[in-house]
């Protein structure tokens, strides 16, 4: 494929703040960057979505809100409702952590009820479905996905950012051979430059998750430190 260049890849990211410290001030920059370069979503946790929301009033740029975030592990009616919650706040996509623990033990059945419960809850809202890919074996991968597959989510995404590692290629790669072409695929974790993103795409991503989006889009070569 033609490589893109930096700045048409603002439209695949998630432009990302999940730390636990962040403040108001820094959620407002996060909305006003995304609006200045053209990314897709500004993605959050969901105690911050109403702020968002209020930053947001009069431009497209999609709330996105993580649920059951980061670990996962967390009751399924617990993670339907918060998404629930954060819809009606004012998220327009909702990112999920899917039960790690249930899908290592393959205990599929709860894997599919925990999603479909989350999916049902969005309505309409698009869901994406985080595996944590750093944890899981090729099998357990390609279970996850068709899962996903099968119940038609919006997205599967790789990681969340904050266990031992984040999106790598050949993930990604399975992923999309998994999930075929009616499902996205989110690459997320240490998507940090330009070549790193566009590798990620190449390789079947149609959207990026990352807290480097202006980085990515002012096409750096070199990745900076963190998530």
């Amino acid at each position: 494929m033609n490589s893109l260049q930096p700045a048409a890849l603002a439209k695949y990211i998630d432009h990302t703040l999940l730390a636990p410290d962040a403040s108001r001030a820094q959620i407002r920059t996060l909305c006003e960057e995304a609006r200045e370069h053209g990314f897709y979503s500004v993605c959050v946790n969901s105690g911050q979505v109403p702020y968002a929301a209020s930053c947001l009033t009069d431009h497209r740029v999609v709330i996105c809100a993580v649920v059951g975030f980061p670990l996962g592990a967390g009751l399924s009616d617990t993670k339907a409702f918060e998404a629930q919650q954060a819809i009606a706040a004012g998220a327009g996509e909702i990112d999920m952590v899917l039960n790690i623990g249930w899908l290592k033990d393959g205990l599929l059945d709860a894997v599919r009820e925990d999603i479909a419960l989350v999916q049902q809850a969005c309505g309409a809202v698009p869901l994406k479905v985080i595996l944590e890919t750093c944890l899981l074996d090729d099998k357990q991968k390609v279970q996850a996905c068709e899962i996903c597959r099968d119940l038609g989510v919006a997205f599967v995404k790789t990681s969340t950012g904050f266990s031992r590692s984040g999106a790598t290629v050949e993930d990604v790669a399975l992923m999309r051979r998994t999930v075929g072409t009616g499902v996205g695929v989110k690459a997320s974790g240490g998507v940090r430059d330009y070549p790193t993103a566009l590798k990620m795409i190449e390789a079947g991503a149609t959207r990026l998750g990352s807290s480097s989006g202006i980085a990515i889009v002012g096409g750096e070569m070199t990745a900076a430190s963190g998530y």
